[in-house]
């Protein structure tokens, strides 16, 4: 039996929904946790590997929408303006990077995971020269150093269970 668009678009907007209410969940489960180590800011990120797998699963404008609800949401729910602009920040140069490298076949999730980890943090530090002039340029720059090398780290893990949670969904996804 054939789906019609109407069902398929219901079947896009009910998986959409559904994703977003897991990353809000994970985002506040995470916000739970210890830190993993003793600086701030440094989060595993897994809501991001929900993301990664909408963005292999649907497509671009509902990644997009997703990322831009995710941040709003959040902010309203466990933050605050200056959180929702470092992760909006984050957010779009994360997406703008992972975007263009999700798209040839060759370049593993992994990949993809943590070039987005490293601009999401890039993204941030930049809402910082913006947001906290006060703060001097040298500081910010050794602070962004230390966070990519995290942003790899947990890029790769995100990547990894969002490539593995992909492979279950072969019949699904757009690949």
């Amino acid at each position: 039996m054939k789906r019609n668009r109407k069902g398929l678009a219901t079947q896009h907007v009910a998986l959409s929904g559904l994703l977003l209410a897991i990353m809000l969940i994970l985002g506040f489960v995470e916000s739970l946790l210890p830190p993993i180590v003793p600086v701030p800011g440094i989060k595993l990120g897994l809501s991001n590997g929900v993301l990664l797998f909408s963005l292999y699963l649907l497509n671009i404008p509902v990644t997009v929408v997703l990322m831009v609800l995710k941040v709003l949401l959040s902010a309203l729910l466990f933050g605050n303006v200056n959180s929702m602009m470092f992760a909006l920040f984050g957010g779009v140069l994360s997406l703008a990077v992972m975007i263009p490298l999700s798209r040839p076949r060759d370049v593993s999730v992994i990949v993809v995971s943590m070039a987005g980890a490293v601009f999401h943090n890039v993204g941030q530090v930049l809402a910082a020269f913006v947001l906290m002039p006060e703060v001097a340029p040298r500081t910010l720059l050794t602070y962004l150093a230390v966070l990519m090398a995290v942003g790899l780290a947990t890029g790769a893990l995100t990547g990894l269970m969002a490539g593995e949670v992909l492979k279950r969904m072969k019949g699904f996804a757009r690949r």
